[in-house]
């Protein structure tokens, strides 16, 4: 194929992805009350991870400060749940596109490294809004320097720490497959990651000060599975 048909191709991949993404955005938009049930879940005190761990918690008022504030943060969701939903045909066609070019073993190796960077980051998403984005909920949404300074969070807030913390995660837990390539290219070893264990473990505990609420409890529940993940990336950068 020529360059421009190349192009071509290329443009009719991206249409095919957007009209996917759109067409599942405006059926999410649709569904509005079940899209928001989703999102606002962890604001309730009866969500599953409170009910699991025993966590006494009051529902989570939130507000809305801005006119159009409201309309705005219903289209990104909407474009967001998306996204997500149409995720495993966005790969689809993007590992279409590329196939032709890679030889036999490339696809091979590349499509295990798709499916591997997907997974993980689906289970980092997950342990983001079960786990970690709960905590923040409950130790922000009911903390308070006096009792005569009520807590009165913004819609526009929680969908910012939502989706930022999803993404952190997400992009957390790619770990042993980027830990996986680097190895490929020689550029680590299992043996070089043993030795600068601690200093990973260092890193890993600023990681989650950073994204969990500043008490021992929550920083454990994240610092530990993504401990298990450095462990788990020496033994596959070893294989």
């Amino acid at each position: 194929m020529t360059f421009w048909e190349h192009l071509n191709e290329l443009r009719s991949c991206i249409i095919r992805i957007a009209a996917v993404v759109v067409g599942l955005a405006m059926i999410a938009f649709c569904l509005k009350d079940w899209l928001f049930a989703i999102v606002l879940a962890p604001s309730h005190g009866d969500f599953l991870t409170y009910r699991l761990t025993g966590v006494t918690m009051s529902d989570l008022h939130l507000i809305n400060t801005g006119l159009t504030t409201q309309f705005s943060l219903h289209i990104a969701a909407a474009f967001g749940a998306g996204i997500v939903v149409g995720s495993p045909w966005v790969l689809k066609e993007l590992f279409g596109f590329v196939r032709p070019a890679l030889y036999t073993n490339e696809q091979r190796y590349a499509l295990r490294i798709t499916l591997a960077a997907y997974g993980m980051f689906v289970i980092g998403v997950l342990a983001s809004y079960f786990i970690v984005f709960p905590m923040m909920v409950h130790f922000f949404g009911s903390y308070q320097v006096n009792t005569e300074v009520p807590n009165l969070i913004s819609i526009e807030s929680y969908m910012d720490s939502l989706m930022s913390t999803t993404l952190i995660m997400g992009l957390v837990f790619e770990l042993p497959v980027m830990c996986w390539m680097l190895g490929r290219f020689g550029l680590i070893s299992a043996a070089w990651m043993r030795r600068y264990r601690r200093h990973a473990l260092v890193g890993i505990m600023i990681v989650a000060a950073i994204i969990t609420p500043p008490d021992v409890v929550s920083m454990c529940l994240v610092v530990v599975p993504i401990y298990l993940l450095y462990e788990l990336s020496i033994r596959i950068v070893r294989n």
